[in-house]
């Protein structure tokens, strides 16, 4: 009925190819299977108790159930900027350069809606999280993709990376207004250098582009890597905005907090429109959130050495099961290529047969894009016991392909 009213900004989105999989893991579940399931970055540990004590005091007030404020509550705002202080030095003005929002996911949708006109481009790197380019096409805009490069570490090709985009400036009609970066990055945990925002910031300075940077696993780095922020350096706040959530670093997933943080004339387009669209987050949430971005951080390092250590178990045991993968510096993903005797089958076909057949879920790589394909990501969420019995099961799934290569 009705056909002739179509929705056209739904019909720009493709059919969602994580879908398929998670269609799959409930039907699966539903039989009785057991799935070990490293599909989705949820976290399963526990946010924090003197959080959630601090949640439960300020719901205790009355005072705090009305309508909040869009932006965020000041306290929230000074709690951004101290901690960018603290990490990178970096001032911020906690009113006029920060707003925090319902988690990264809101505020890209909200950003892009607001700063993006008709037939704007935006380039955005290939693989990439999903909202990082549907919230451009979602607003009516165009994405540029282009694929990354890393070496056996992961660590990004820098000089290739700005060849490419040298490359996209040149080419482009019309030239791309939004440069959108993520380190360490989902899905593939690439890790930039400090001098990767130097040079981005001097490019988009040249070029006139605005810069959104992504650094919603800046916290959970291995060895003596830390993540750089854009925000770090001379001049950023002229041409950038960052982004961060508390969903990773504090277990705070479900809560839906997040922020970004810089560019006045961006920051200000976002606090706009969250004020004609949204009242802001339940109050006591943004107390909390408060509390644990100023509180003692060696939960965060509890939640990262977790992370480390299940990546070193992981890849233990699913090296001796015949996968074989590299560690990475950062995030709580492995990125993993699909193992020799298995890519005819692409990453889409590959996670479909491994779900079905050994009962382990993980994100194929063409969900990111094109250059995600080959590759699978999995989210290091299930614990050392589910860990080595996932290895257990893809040995003895491994074994029919390997059979058939002989």
């Amino acid at each position: 009925m009705f056909d002739e009213i179509r929705f056209n900004r739904v019909e720009r989105l493709p059919k969602y190819v994580f879908a398929e999989v998670n269609d799959l893991k409930m039907a699966e579940r539903r039989a009785g299977a057991d799935v070990i399931d490293f599909s989705m970055g949820n976290p399963d540990g526990d946010t924090p108790e003197h959080i959630r004590e601090k949640l439960i005091e300020s719901a205790q007030k009355t005072k705090t159930h009305g309508y909040s404020t869009s932006k965020g509550i000041p306290k929230l705002l000074m709690a951004i900027s101290d901690w960018y202080k603290r990490r990178y030095d970096c001032d911020l003005d906690p009113m006029t350069e920060c707003v925090a929002t319902m988690g990264s996911k809101e505020g890209y949708a909200h950003l892009t809606y607001a700063v993006t006109n008709p037939g704007d481009v935006a380039v955005v790197p290939d693989p990439t999280y999903p909202i990082h380019e549907y919230s451009f096409i979602l607003a009516g805009g165009n994405v540029v993709k282009f694929g990354i490069e890393f070496d056996e570490d992961y660590r990004l090709n820098e000089d290739k990376f700005f060849d490419d985009l040298d490359k996209v400036f040149k080419e482009s009609s019309p030239k791309p207004k939004y440069v959108l970066v993520n380190f360490p990055h989902n899905p593939t945990t690439a890790t930039v250098t400090p001098d990767f925002y130097v040079r981005l910031v001097a490019m988009a300075k040249e070029k006139r582009f605005y810069i959104i940077s992504d650094i919603a696993y800046g916290d959970i780095t291995f060895g003596d890597y830390k993540t750089p922020s854009i925000m770090s350096v001379p001049g950023a706040k002229d041409v950038a905005v960052e982004s961060f959530t508390l969903s990773k670093s504090y277990n705070m997933a479900g809560w839906r907090v997040g922020f970004f943080v810089g560019n006045k004339k961006l920051i200000g387009a976002l606090q706009k429109i969250k004020s004609w669209l949204d009242y802001g987050m339940f109050t006591p949430i943004q107390v909390a959130a408060t509390v644990a971005l100023n509180g003692d951080q060696q939960c965060v390092r509890d939640i990262t050495d977790k992370y480390e250590h299940r990546q070193d178990v992981l890849l233990e045991a699913f090296d001796r099961a015949g996968w074989h993968i590299r560690k990475n510096q950062a995030s709580m993903f492995v990125w993993a290529k699909l193992p020799e005797c298995c890519a005819h089958l692409g990453s889409l076909e590959f996670s479909k047969r491994l779900l079905t057949e050994a009962g382990v879920a993980v994100a194929p790589g063409i969900g990111f894009g094109a250059y995600g394909e080959n590759y699978v990501r999995i989210a290091l969420i299930e614990n050392d016991n589910r860990i080595r019995q996932a290895a257990r099961n893809i040995k003895e799934f491994l074994k029919q392909f390997q059979e058939e290569k002989k």
